[in-house]
């Protein structure tokens, strides 16, 4: 069983007490010394967990937001059933290695897969991968083609899970529909009066909807197949070895049945963008051609061996989408009155929002372009040989 040392006692105080109570009911190895905040996430409060014995791991304890994730048992479910999967094909991949390359649960003494505490909090505990690294922005075109790697290789490891299997852990998340029956409902509500000093952004949310609706539709008619996707592709989502090689995919609270074009879509967001997600200054916001094309050739190298040519297709449209479905859900919180992301100030969601749709008209602006590119390489990579 763990312990909490002295030390960690006493200058840490009451919330790592509280922290010490919850680690306690989980079987992990060694004795805590550090307990602190960790990481950049928007959901959850994440700490790093030390341990004081150099042959002890260290850990990340996460506390889920159950308000965000209201069925935390069918998120953790999908979690072990997703972890279990990528272990066994890589078990059986040469050099594949899987403790590695997926997430390790530590299971509670109960041999349960999250605790919950007194307070009603879920908590959970992973193995903390030494020596990766996670970045905010792509740095260098190997970082993005890595990433666009570890994404397809991830969507590929996962098609012969049965997609039933999984379970939606947030209704509707990426239906764009749904998004924007939200978006009307806060923007009738307008509980803190700030639509009158929004009226462009409405403008600009409104006059897309049919626009954006496109793969929606498609996959509603049965001409885009439904598979296991990730669901929030972020770059740093992915985490990268001392060498800058991609190693493992993290944050698999969204893991579910979905189509390919919202993970390469959402992906493309974090990574073309040569600004930060929430930027103030939009003149800042440009599109990196070079990122987009590294990460393209990672990506179809480990997926054209099942995608369909209507889900090649589908890529341009996940572009442009993703990156205003983020504006849309941000600017909806900031009429709501900021109740599910975190803010650092009262305008923090609107200026998020505006980056976001600064970002999708720059990549309207190429759009085919990107579309001619991604149909090339996706031509070249059908030639090679599949990784998988």
């Amino acid at each position: 069983m763990a312990q909490l040392s002295s030390r960690a006692m006493t200058e840490t105080g009451k919330i790592h007490q509280a922290q010490a109570e919850v680690l306690a009911q989980f079987n992990l190895q060694g004795t805590v010394g550090r307990v602190e905040p960790f990481g950049s996430g928007h959901i959850h409060d994440t700490f790093y967990v030390e341990t004081l014995e150099n042959n002890s791991p260290d850990y990340l304890l996460q506390r889920i937001n159950h308000h965000v994730f209201k069925d935390v048992a069918a998120v953790m479910k999908n979690i072990e059933l997703v972890t279990r999967h990528l272990r066994q094909r890589l078990v059986s991949i040469r050099g594949g290695r899987p403790d590695l390359e997926v997430l390790t649960l530590i299971p509670t003494h109960q041999q349960k897969s999250f605790y919950k505490d007194g307070e009603e909090s879920s908590w959970r505990l992973f193995l903390f991968l030494k020596g990766t690294r996670g970045y905010d922005q792509v740095q260098t075109e190997q970082q993005a083609y890595e990433g666009g790697r570890a994404y397809g290789k991830f969507q590929a490891l996962l098609t012969d899970l049965p997609v039933h299997h999984l379970q939606e852990t947030i209704a509707d998340f990426h239906n764009i529909q749904s998004r924007y029956r939200l978006f009307q409902a806060a923007l009738e509500k307008d509980p803190k009066g700030r639509a009158k000093d929004v009226v462009a952004e409405i403008q600009f949310a409104r006059g897309r909807e049919a626009q954006m609706s496109q793969i929606l539709k498609l996959g509603q008619e049965g001409k885009l197949p439904i598979r296991i996707t990730h669901n929030d592709t972020k770059f740093n989502n992915v985490l990268l070895d001392a060498d800058d090689r991609a190693q493992c995919v993290i944050d698999l609270d969204t893991v579910m049945p979905g189509y390919v074009a919202y993970d390469f879509g959402d992906a493309i967001r974090t990574i073309v963008n040569t600004a930060s997600e929430d930027e103030k200054d939009l003149d800042k916001i440009h599109v990196n051609l070079g990122l987009f094309e590294n990460f393209t050739r990672g990506y179809l190298e480990e997926t054209t061996s099942f995608l369909t040519q209507g889900e090649l297709d589908s890529l341009v449209l996940g572009v442009t989408l993703l990156p205003f479905l983020m504006g849309l859900r941000f600017l909806t919180d900031y009429l709501d009155g900021d109740n599910y992301y975190k803010t650092e100030f009262e305008s923090h969601n609107l200026q998020r929002a505006r980056a976001q749709f600064r970002l999708v008209e720059l990549l309207e602006e190429k759009q085919q372009y990107l579309h001619n590119t991604i149909q090339k390489i996706a031509t070249s990579s059908l030639g090679a040989c599949p990784r998988i």
